[in-house]
């Protein structure tokens, strides 16, 4: 088994794959520990092959990358002298510098399918906005039952076949007549939409203490981006990330997400979740964060910097408080997936989630998406009822 990084790379066997198959999906997996960064990525596939023989002289590493262009999945940029940067085959390509090779957005688009199917599982995907609120009348999905019809229901929701049934039965075949009785309706289900702000904690912690906290992390925004884009494409996602400072990240830059020298400033990252969210139109809104650091960071009006990485700072916690007890003004509920198990960070969760009347799961890493997704389906059929 090689270790390097603290990530750790078991004997992969897939014999039923093809040669590109095999080094693919290693490869996906390997661009995503490296946060898109090619060429460390094929430094460890070339490690892997050294160590498990994942290729022979009919398929080599320089196949694959040349197979990884062919497809699209990566594209080589050339810098000419002036510092220009061209794709392959451009003017001023090959011969003119140094080539500089990146994913491109199909591969961007896999890796998030991977996430998705690596977490979530091979999920039914049906048509656009089919959560439901819970409550029928005159909406625009058909949930398979019937009703009496009631003035003001739609003619295209009558059922003719349950109709005329209904006519057969309560006149006779001999005397057909078909009066306002006898018509049923199919129900419906009113579409709801949902807005989610998830918030991903990029402080130094997240790598620390040999332990890779900020990938798995990474694969849960992934694939929850794109359970929403492909099952529920009238929800909305917006992703944050916070450190010293917080700021938006979109969904194609996932794959890229790196953790940074920072302290942890939660209220920073919980002031731009509400902004993103006052704007949004849906009247359901809910804020994800993970996080698993205490909060020990505040930007000050003068653009200083408050810090304090000793312990929990009252002055900082009490603003953490603040904006929960806002959120909850506002019915936005938080749900903070805690990926520490320190007792007296526990505790200061467990108070920000009483202030906000949201709910707190205290998690290592494994089981985080699953559990992502399950609060994400639940937070859905109670508010939208």
């Amino acid at each position: 088994m090689n270790t390097r990084k603290g990530f750790r790379f078991s004997p992969y066997e897939a014999p039923e794959q093809s040669p590109f198959d095999k080094l693919f999906e290693i490869f996906q997996e390997l661009i995503t520990h490296t946060s898109g960064d090619f060429d460390e990525a094929i430094d460890w596939l070339r490690e892997l092959d050294k160590e498990y023989e994942l290729t022979d002289e009919n398929y080599t590493i320089e196949d694959f990358i040349e197979d990884l262009k062919a497809k699209g999945y990566i594209r080589e940029e050339f810098e000419d002298g002036g510092g220009k940067m061209g794709e392959e085959g451009e003017e001023g390509d090959e011969g003119s510098g140094k080539g500089n090779i990146s994913i491109t957005a199909k591969m961007e688009r896999i890796i998030r399918q991977r996430a998705l199917d690596q977490i979530f599982g091979k999920l039914k995907r049906s048509g656009a906005g089919n959560h439901k609120t819970g409550k029928s009348g005159q909406g625009d999905e058909h949930t398979g039952d019937f009703r009496e019809y009631r003035y003001g229901d739609g003619l295209e929701h009558i059922s003719m076949t349950e109709s005329l049934k209904n006519a057969q039965v309560n006149h006779g075949i001999g005397s057909f007549s078909l009066s306002e009785e006898d018509l049923v309706v199919e129900d419906t289900q009113y579409k709801a939409q949902m807005s989610t702000v998830l918030m991903i904690d990029i402080s130094h912690s997240m790598i620390l203490y040999g332990e890779d906290r900020i990938t798995p992390a990474k694969k849960v925004a992934m694939a929850l981006a794109e359970l929403i884009t492909t099952r529920y494409p009238k929800d909305t996602l917006d992703i944050l990330v916070f450190g010293n400072d917080a700021w938006p990240i979109p969904i194609k830059d996932l794959p890229y997400l790196k953790v940074g020298p920072y302290h942890t400033n939660t209220v920073a990252g919980l002031q731009l979740a509400m902004d993103m969210l006052r704007r949004k139109r849906n009247t359901n809104k809910q804020i994800f964060m993970i996080t698993d650091g205490k909060p020990s960071c505040l930007r000050m009006p003068d653009g200083t910097y408050y810090k304090n990485s000793v312990g929990l700072d009252d002055f900082i916690v009490e603003k953490c408080y603040n904006m929960a007890r806002q959120a909850r003004k506002l019915h936005v509920p938080i749900t903070t997936f805690m990926i520490a198990q320190d007792p007296y960070l526990m505790q200061f969760i467990r108070h920000f989630t009483e202030a906000n009347k949201g709910k707190a799961f205290f998690t290592g890493l494994k089981g985080l998406g699953e559990m992502i997704f399950e609060d994400y389906e639940s937070n859905r059929r109670k508010r939208l009822k």
